[in-house]
């Protein structure tokens, strides 16, 4: 598959490369969300890094090429991977999950009363999330899908558990209508560093320019979840600045792509949670039309990250 891509370079595909991309693609996808249905966790974070590794290699041809490839996939019921990653990796753990079989089930002498499955460990939560993010950020109609099962929730609700290797499974929440939302915010409030950082990404991909999980992060209480993480001083550092730099960027999504109007309101939820000064430091920034190159870029948000936190009160 990386092979086909780098034949191509930076120059647009010709007809027979794209159907031959496609075909690699189609391949990659199908075989990682086989392995990501799996009823055994190791399975299934095989295929978690089988299905980032295909969205990685088309991400920067993607962008250059404008070929599409990922999205036109999407398309497809059996290569979508947002329903996977829900209804398996990041699904409420049930009954069956913790099911004794027996030996005489296992060797079909008696029928098995539920499909033996493992719940999702922390680390393969931390992967569906970063394969979700991708998706949201390669497919625009992916984060319209990952509304559905009210994403934004999971990601933002889940309070500080005092056992750090808990499955995350037990405290998810039943996928439905908003609770996409619902699912991102649970995560965030955990202790894990990892999972938080993977959590605050994953949210911007599903915010950015899809109107429908912005409402949900509104609905969620969204901001004020951000605004208890980011102002307790007890927490990680990188947390903390992670958050700030999520704050300079939901402004700036709001400001280029939901108008003067939503840019006003957003201006005034964060006075509210951060005080004026903060507030109007936030929405100053215009990092979307900043001309740097990607690294450069990252600096310049870490820097301003820095400001945002020493200009609010912490708890």
């Amino acid at each position: 598959m990386l092979r086909a891509v780098e034949a191509a370079g930076r120059r647009r595909p010709t007809a027979a490369e794209r159907r031959r991309m496609y075909r690699d693609l189609a391949l990659a996808l199908r075989c990682g969300l086989r392995d990501a249905a799996a009823g055994f966790s190791f399975l299934r974070l095989r295929g978690l890094r089988a299905l980032l590794r295909a969205l990685s290699s088309y991400a920067a041809f993607d962008a250059d090429a404008g070929t599409g490839l990922f999205r036109d996939s999407q398309a497809i019921r059996d290569l979508q991977v947002v329903p996977v990653l829900f209804e398996h990796s990041l699904r409420k753990a049930t009954a069956g999950d913790t099911a004794v079989v027996t030996v005489a089930q296992v060797l079909g002498m008696q029928p098995a009363a539920a499909r033996l499955r493992n719940p999702a460990t922390d680390s393969e939560v931390v992967l569906a999330l970063r394969v979700l993010q991708g998706c949201c950020l390669l497919c625009p109609s992916c984060a319209v899908a990952a509304h559905r099962y009210s994403a934004v929730k999971v990601c933002s609700d889940i309070a500080p558990m005092p056992n750090a290797h808990q499955c995350w499974t037990t405290r998810i929440l039943c996928c439905g209508p908003g609770h996409l939302l619902q699912v991102v915010l649970n995560i965030l409030m955990t202790r894990d560093v990892l999972e938080q950082r993977a959590c605050l990404d994953t949210l911007l991909a599903l915010l950015v320019d899809c109107s429908e999980n912005l409402m949900d992060f509104k609905e969620q209480d969204g901001l004020n979840k951000i605004a208890d993480v980011v102002k307790d001083t007890n927490r990680d550092d990188h947390v903390r600045l992670k958050c700030s730099e999520f704050l300079l960027l939901y402004s700036g999504n709001a400001k280029e792509y939901c108008g003067p109007a939503s840019k006003s309101n957003v201006q005034e939820d964060l006075q509210k949670h951060f005080g004026e000064k903060c507030a109007s430091f936030i929405c100053s920034m215009d990092l979307f039309s900043s001309t740097l190159d990607s690294q450069m870029r990252q600096s310049e948000l870490s820097f301003l990250a820095e400001h945002v936190l020493d200009y609010m009160q912490p708890y």
